[in-house]
């Protein structure tokens, strides 16, 4: 199953989420990051233990308002007893999660493939 709102797709791989932000993922409002927000974890509510990849496969760059969404989406995830990571950053979404030091807190996979079979283990 797959769905599409406010900048993100949303897809369902088993019990995996994978959600992928659009490409102008940097120029998205708080409001509009907030309602995706929402809409991303209001499946999750019903999962226990959810796993999810965020595939940044899409992203070039992104700023304090995507961040602010994956540390979000990372604590509700985290409380319910699951594992959120990332998959596919480019280059400088990479050094954007190196600088923040944010890689440290999620394992970072090459591709979604990856991280969903890392996620299935």
């Amino acid at each position: 199953m797959a769905n599409s709102s406010d900048g993100f797709q949303i897809e369902w791989h088993g019990n995996c989420v994978v959600i992928t932000p659009s490409t102008d993922i940097e120029h998205l409002s708080w409001e509009v990051i907030n309602t995706a927000a929402e809409i991303v974890m209001s499946p999750l509510k019903k999962t226990k233990n959810p796993t999810v990849v965020f595939d940044l496969s899409q992203v070039a760059f992104f700023g304090s308002v995507f961040l602010a969404l994956l540390l979000r989406c990372h604590k509700f995830v985290k409380e319910r007893g699951g594992e959120m990571v990332l998959a596919a950053p480019g280059q400088m979404a990479r050094d954007i999660l190196s600088v923040t030091a944010l890689d440290t807190l999620w394992a970072i996979y090459d591709s979604t493939d990856e991280a969903i079979a890392a996620l299935e283990i």
